[in-house]
């Protein structure tokens, strides 16, 4: 199977982290109520998985598509391997996880997660409970589907399938 090269700058990798953050920071520093008292935890929810860039990793196809995946394939998980210093990732599905779990069991996976590269797993954890209602909510409104993703790989493993390359940090740097 073909692999896809992707060897951003050092620098291009901490532009589009930041980008990132800013995404979810923004969600983060938005009021905890909704001001238009009409919307769902679902829309909230939906509206949280577009602005927190989590369609570009758990959607296929969605980062390079601009966006142009039908909602009903959304957070199926990724066959697509982030691989770097730490190993090669891969991106969960989304849909699979939260249906094996309760509201308050996801809340709690959410303060407590902890996970490799690229998963901005410290921003979620700083999510306000309510969004992180609202995410589990459109996660159980989407419903289960798809097929787990790969199994992550420790370093100095080659991934079988396409992947990501990212560029060896620069020494000094905390990782």
């Amino acid at each position: 199977m073909p692999m896809y090269r992707f060897a951003p700058t050092a620098a291009a990798v901490s532009f589009t982290t930041l980008l990132f953050i800013c995404g979810i920071a923004s969600a983060l520093a938005g009021e905890t109520e909704d001001k238009d008292k009409g919307t769902s935890a679902v829309d909230r929810g939906r509206y949280l998985v577009q602005i927190g860039g989590c369609n570009d990793c758990h959607t296929a196809g969605y980062l390079l598509n601009e966006g142009k995946v039908p909602e009903k394939d959304w957070l199926e998980g990724n066959p697509l391997g982030w691989k770097g210093d730490w190993g090669t990732t891969y991106a969960n599905n989304l849909r699979l996880f939260a249906a094996g779990m309760t509201q308050d069991e996801w809340v709690k996976m959410a303060r407590e997660l902890k996970r490799r590269p690229p998963m901005p797993w410290f921003a979620m954890n700083m999510m306000h409970e309510k969004d992180l209602v609202a995410i589990y909510q459109f996660l159980r409104y989407l419903g289960p589907a798809g097929e787990p993703a790969p199994a992550g790989l420790p370093p100095g493993v080659e991934p079988k399938g396409p992947y990501a390359q990212f560029p060896t940090a620069p020494k000094g740097d905390s990782q």
